[in-house]
């Protein structure tokens, strides 16, 4: 975090100093908490195959129990980030993570596919309660200036657990391959029950925990807003937040397009593993092996884009939409056409990098809904991400039993034309009421 003109954002020197190590701190530890939180989510897109095989059931009706996950934790985003500022954002989100690991465990003792599939969807649930929660605390820290940086590098760290779960897993099969499927779920939930002892003792929720007051922003108009959003949520209902949110027409445009990225994200996430094992023949390991681009590069992109949307396109978030919904369309179009596996996995690096796009969509969310309302309008836009994976993860399996794999890559492509054109759209729509 630096600080222009001198600017301590209404602090003096020693309270500045104190302030920008606890937003450290409050980063730090939220972004490796859900680096292994993931571990609890992503675990079963790698053994899809393999659990079909020892249940006696097909690929795409574990998509449907995959799709379980997603349905619940689209609509735990859109209640969370507003339970999560009502009742507590920190012991919330421990209680999510503590929640979630028991329920992997309890799956891992099943053979029952409905019983799964219900559990899973409860660990949905759990796994919604932290993310719109993490957010909205890390604006209560980072100011406008630097929240492209804050949430990119937050939402980086979702990136590289991805990466975390494929190891994680590879290393479960190989201490227990005897476990099957079932080590994916239990050894796994080790290091997120660790990483939350040490997010209990790190995490502060806001400056006025460690004695100081509310930052104050460069832009005063800014900080005024801060201010009459805060007193006004104070003064209305529970549900207030969504009726003046959902009235918003750019929120709404947003909501399409976070949906869109949720099933390019998710539908490669997803599938990509299973392609490799079933349409080029290659082990649950190897595929595991070659699929790793795909994270990898959407690691690099969650990062890179809110901070070049910050740096380079001086917080306009649209232009950086827009290059990445052309690259992404080329790009699975060119996926479509692959037959090798090294060139596949290049090409899932260039586009798991151009089509994650959802560290913009939070530093948008940020810059609409400020400190007063930023974890509600994330919640929203994060609801809308997942009702994306949860259609892609029951549609995209009876996509490719019909059409084949290419249909799935096809499909993603135009989505994202479309992705480019409500992008252009919101490019000039102001906020009316907030």
């Amino acid at each position: 975090m630096n600080s222009n003109s001198n600017n301590t954002y209404g602090y003096t020197p020693e309270e500045y100093a104190r302030f920008k190590e606890f937003a450290w701190k409050v980063l730090i530890s939220f972004g490796l908490t859900y680096m292994f939180f993931y571990n609890g989510r992503q675990n079963i897109n790698l053994v899809l195959t393999q659990m079909a095989e020892g249940l006696g059931s097909t690929t795409a009706a574990m998509g449907v129990v995959s799709s379980a996950l997603f349905w619940c934790y689209a609509f735990g985003q859109l209640i969370n980030g507003r339970l999560g500022a009502y009742f507590g954002y920190k012991n919330f989100m421990i209680v999510g993570v503590a929640a979630s690991a028991i329920l992997n465990i309890l799956i891992s003792f099943q053979a029952s596919i409905p019983v799964i599939a219900i559990l899973w969807g409860l660990n949905g649930y759990c796994q919604s309660m932290v993310w719109a929660n993490g957010i909205g605390v890390l604006n209560k820290w980072w100011p406008k200036k630097d929240r492209g940086f804050a949430s990119g590098l937050a939402t980086a760290f979702s990136g590289v657990a991805q990466v975390v779960t494929y190891m994680t897993i590879l290393l479960c099969m190989e201490l227990n391959p005897e476990w099957g499927w079932r080590a994916a779920f239990r050894y796994p939930m080790l290091p997120m029950l660790l990483m939350l002892v040490v997010f209990a003792f790190m995490f502060k929720t806001k400056p006025e925990d460690i004695g100081l007051q509310p930052f104050k922003e460069d832009d005063e108009e800014s900080d005024s807003r801060d201010a009459a959003l805060t007193e006004e949520m104070e003064s209305k209902g529970f549900l207030y937040p969504y009726k003046l949110l959902f009235s918003e027409p750019k929120v709404i445009v947003f909501c399409f397009i976070s949906a869109i990225a949720g099933v390019g994200r998710y539908g490669l996430l997803t599938w990509i593993p299973t392609y490799f094992t079933e349409s080029m023949g290659l082990s649950i390991k190897a595929g595991i092996v070659s699929a790793i681009l795909l994270p990898v590069g959407q690691a690099c992109a969650m990062f890179a884009f809110p901070f070049i949307t910050d740096k380079v396109f001086k917080g306009k978030r649209e232009p950086m939409l827009a290059l990445a919904s052309v690259v992404t369309f080329f790009g699975m179009l060119f996926f479509a056409f692959v037959d090798t596996q090294v060139l596949a996995s290049m090409t899932l690096l260039i586009v798991g990098i151009s089509s994650m796009v959802t560290g913009v969509i939070w530093a948008v969310a940020g810059d609409m809904g400020g400190r007063a309302l930023s974890s509600t309008v994330v919640g929203v836009l994060d609801w809308a991400v997942y009702m994306g994976a949860a259609i892609q993860a029951v549609g995209f399996g009876f996509v490719k039993d019909t059409f084949g794999w290419d249909a799935i890559f096809v499909t993603i492509g135009c989505l994202y034309i479309l992705m480019l054109v409500l992008t252009l759209m919101a490019r000039n729509m102001k906020m009316s009421k907030l």
